[in-house]
């Protein structure tokens, strides 16, 4: 009996110790704002996307501008190092302007996903001028793009509020006329006749052509990315792979027509069949369906072809634009393209064809606060948030605005980052070591050799 009371004393005793630790324990950060549920953690929603744009991002844009035989070394590696001080500036720029609170950066993997969007746009733009700059006016050039970019975003999501799911308008234009831009500025007029190394070899394109897979494949992850999760996100998905599907049948078609003898350029299939996914991405996530996705990955594949043969040429002869890797057809054309079928879908979307969801995807056009109407659909929506009460006319006009003052933003950005390129203190290569590693890399002695087929088999040896 003595033994169970001491026993029980001593429980107590500890037990009171025990308390008095777990007061003194420190308590829970501030400001968290995990969820008690790890299976609800957003990382498992958004890694899945993170993960695939990384792979578009490094070794998708990677390959895909290794295609000079001579600058292998100098696409691929001056990508990974862009793309990795473009992702960690953007995390910075972008964060102080939309994900600040407190005085405090909020950093999740949503804020990666948007960091690797203002990534992409720098290595889009760093398209017009592959081959003609050092890497420390390319470091140059996405310290102040990043910005430009994050202003820009800021200032058309926070006073236009527009859709832009795919990002066709604040991503491909702002892109696109930004290295325009750029490339306008750094004009070489010794190269407006070509460059001796200016041109690709079998391995070189063959690696490039990597590069376009690994952009076709992923492709459906970054026009998804960021779009609402359940039925929107899942036709962001089928339109993108079936626009990317008609691009690549049409492109296909097209380069076998306008080429001599009915072949195949390589050129094309590098860059034409990505087109789709580029001219779906204002409207992926509406109800613009399959055959609509199929017509504007078609639209946007003609329009790309077209460019690289007659707009491209004239804008390098006409208009000063050397635009190195045609940017200005894959993501300016076809980013036109896709904003006109955006406003196009806008203007015919009904509330009876999306139902309740109407107002997540169109969130602007939602009743404003205190209106009875909004009280009806949040009894069918209880997540449903007060809107702007646009009528379509009016968000499609936002939409106009959008595309005009993103443009300008961007050509205006562009420009102004091409005279502080010409900085004499940051040295640009001469044109004669244009797409060439030596200047920059160590590199083989024979890397400039053609490839050297040995122990080939005669017609003689061959036969039987």
């Amino acid at each position: 009996m003595h033994t169970a009371v001491r026993l029980n004393e001593v429980i107590i005793k500890k037990s009171k110790e025990a308390k008095l630790v777990l007061l003194n324990m420190p308590g829970p950060p501030r400001n968290r704002t995990n969820q008690t549920d790890p299976l609800e953690n957003p990382v498992y929603r958004d890694y899945p996307f993170f993960t695939d744009i990384q792979v578009m991002i490094f070794i998708g844009f990677g390959c895909l501008l290794a295609f000079f035989r001579l600058y292998g070394f100098g696409g691929m590696a001056f990508n990974f190092l862009m793309a990795t001080f473009a992702i960690q500036w953007a995390i910075l720029v972008q964060g102080y302007f939309q994900f600040s609170h407190d005085g405090k950066i909020h950093l999740g993997v949503t804020n990666l996903i948007n960091a690797e969007f203002a990534c992409a746009v720098v290595l889009i733009s760093f398209g017009a001028v592959l081959g003609k700059t050092s890497p420390l006016q390319l470091l140059v050039m996405a310290m102040l793009e990043v910005p430009a970019f994050a202003v820009t975003e800021w200032a058309v999501l926070k006073y236009l509020r527009i859709n832009d799911a795919g990002g066709s308008i604040l991503i491909h234009l702002f892109a696109c006329y930004f290295g325009l831009g750029v490339t306008f500025v750094l004009y070489r007029p010794c190269l407006k006749g070509g460059h001796a190394k200016e041109n690709t070899s079998y391995q070189s394109d063959i690696l490039s052509v990597m590069g376009t897979l690994f952009l076709w494949v992923f492709w459906p992850s970054f026009n998804s990315a960021l779009t609402v999760k359940g039925d929107d996100q899942h036709r962001a998905i089928l339109h993108t792979f079936i626009g990317l599907s008609a691009s690549t049948l049409t492109a296909f078609a097209l380069s076998a027509m306008l080429n001599k003898n009915g072949k195949l350029s390589m050129a094309d299939v590098q860059n034409v069949t990505l087109a789709g996914g580029v001219t779906v991405g204002a409207s992926v996530d509406m109800m613009i369906s399959p055959a609509a996705a199929y017509a504007l990955g078609m639209m946007g594949c003609t329009a790309c072809m077209l460019g690289y043969r007659y707009l491209s040429p004239f804008l390098a002869r006409r208009l000063r634009i050397q635009d190195q890797c045609g940017i200005h057809n894959l993501h300016g054309l076809t980013g036109l393209i896709s904003c006109t079928a955006g406003i196009c879908a806008i203007l015919m979307a009904r509330e009876e064809d999306y139902g309740p969801s109407f107002y997540e995807i169109f969130t602007h056009r939602a009743p404003v606060e205190g209106d009875p109407r909004l009280q009806e659909l949040q009894k069918l929506n209880p997540g449903l948030q007060p809107g702007l009460g646009r009528t379509a006319g009016e968000q499609a006009f936002f939409q106009v605005a959008a595309v005009f003052s993103t443009i300008g933003a961007s050509a205006v950005g562009g420009t102004l980052t091409g005279f502080v390129l010409k900085l004499p203190s940051l040295v640009s290569p001469s044109d004669e070591f244009c797409y060439d590693d030596e200047l920059f890399f160590e590199v083989p002695p024979d890397y400039d050799s053609p490839l050297q087929l040995n122990n080939l088999v005669s017609p003689e040896d061959s036969a039987v």
